[in-house]
């Protein structure tokens, strides 16, 4: 729905609002108000994307010696796919507009919007009205995919890449915004060879105020509850001295761009996962398990808005507990054991209802893809791995049974009595 109608109450503007922490000082307190109610309802500063213009310029972070670098003539084209849930309009526009500015214009074949069934009604006429003025220029160069009820991230990612055309497609939020340079050494890559997936290196935009913040160079991982993070780099890449050079990464963080036709043969995403959530270490792992690599382009960086909140659901818990599950039991094997460990349920009759996995088992058997156990030393050899384990679950004091064994604030993990919480594993 539409951002909620304002309170009379003139106090509640100035509540301790983390958007307030940085930006907003001089506003009204009428329209801190506002300003507070979309932050509420989109999890970033609506009120102060509407008011930035669409084509601003971003600080060039790529790292000493990407502008340098020499791409060949011919690359292949790329789709951009977009996809959104009542995103602010102001948002998307802006990511439609560093796309188009900053992606050569022989290489953008076009851009594909995916709206997975916003009620927000900005995202209708007026959306509706920017892609036709685009189009009336270049026919067919925007598309548009409503769903008719809400899919999820997952499946809309996958629909916009049924939609899409180009040889090559880039999978997108829509709350990013594309830094110069960020497609030959993408194309390149993946001309070089079609099995490669790729993730750009991302920096933030600051929720509160737009602001863009570098982040270093990382490759892109997981823990065994499937919620992705942010790695070090090999000690490989760092031996090269380059900072130029591809890294090497076990999984992706979630925006990625791949061969169109090889996407569809690896097994797109996994339909059956529910949301958000899991999707993109299920196709790291699954894209290394079968042949493929997947790799971070330190010349490549796009900024994302990292927000406050998400938007899609109340217990995304419960969805990327679910995914993971799956992920353990098709791709695995003796490893999935750690994932139920690290979100504390029990292998045997779990009580969660992971889905038909048949289909997905079925595709790893044709693609004859490896173990999860050469992944882990030939590909994630940072992860820890757990031996010999008796049991897991909580420890409770019998005499005061508000209190749990705990992990410690140490490295060393040393253990600790704490209040039990419940929240993650004690």
């Amino acid at each position: 729905e539409a951002p909620p109608k304002l309170e009379e109450n003139p106090a509640e503007a100035f509540t301790d609002s983390s958007l307030f922490a940085h930006w907003g000082q001089d506003l009204s307190p009428e329209n801190r108000r506002i300003a507070l109610k979309q932050f509420q309802y989109y999890g970033y500063n609506a009120y102060l994307s509407d008011r930035l213009p669409l084509d601003r310029p971003l600080p060039d972070l790529r790292p000493n010696g990407c502008r340098n670098l020499t791409f060949p003539d011919s690359l292949p084209e790329v789709s951009i796919v977009f996809i959104f849930v009542n995103e602010a309009l102001s948002v998307i526009l802006r990511s439609i507009h560093s796309a188009i500015d900053r992606t050569p214009a022989h290489l953008l074949k076009e851009i594909v919007l995916v709206d997975d069934n916003s009620s927000n009604e900005e995202l209708k006429e007026k959306l509706n009205k920017y892609v036709d003025e685009v189009n009336a220029h270049k026919p067919g160069f925007i598309k548009v995919v409503r769903h008719s009820k809400q899919e999820g991230l997952i499946r809309s990612r996958v629909s916009g890449w049924r939609v899409a055309t180009a040889p090559v497609v880039a999978l997108f939020d829509a709350h990013v915004e594309f830094n110069v340079g960020w497609a030959e050494p993408v194309l390149a890559r993946i001309k070089e060879d079609r099995k490669r997936v790729i993730s750009p290196s991302f920096d933030n935009i600051k929720y509160d105020n737009f602001e863009i913040e570098e982040y270093p160079l990382s490759a892109q991982g997981f823990d065994w509850e499937l919620w992705c993070r942010y790695l070090n780099p090999p000690k490989s890449w760092w031996k090269l001295e380059n900072t130029t050079a591809p890294i090497r990464s076990p999984a992706l963080i979630g925006c990625f761009i791949v061969d169109r036709e090889y996407f569809q043969e690896i097994g797109l995403l996994d339909e059956g996962m529910e949301v958000y959530g899991g999707e993109n270490v299920e196709l790291g792992i699954r894209v290394w398990q079968c042949g493929g690599s997947v790799e971070v382009l330190p010349c490549s960086r796009i900024a994302h808005i990292e927000r406050a909140h998400k938007p899609y659901t109340e217990d995304l818990t419960a969805h990327v507990r679910r995914n993971a599950l799956r992920v353990a039991e098709v791709w695995m094997d003796e490893f999935k054991s750690h994932v139920y460990m690290a979100w504390n349920i029990p292998q045997e009759d779990s009580g969660i209802d992971i889905g038909d996995i048949s289909e997905r088992k079925a595709l790893r058997k044709k693609l004859q893809c490896k173990t999860f156990r050469w992944y882990l030393v030939s590909v994630y050899p940072e992860m820890r791995m757990y031996s010999d384990t008796v049991a897991y679950g909580v420890l409770q004091n019998s005499l005061k049974s508000d209190l749990c064994l705990d992990q410690g604030p140490d490295t060393e993990n040393i253990p600790i009595m704490y209040i039990c919480h419940g929240m993650t594993p004690q």
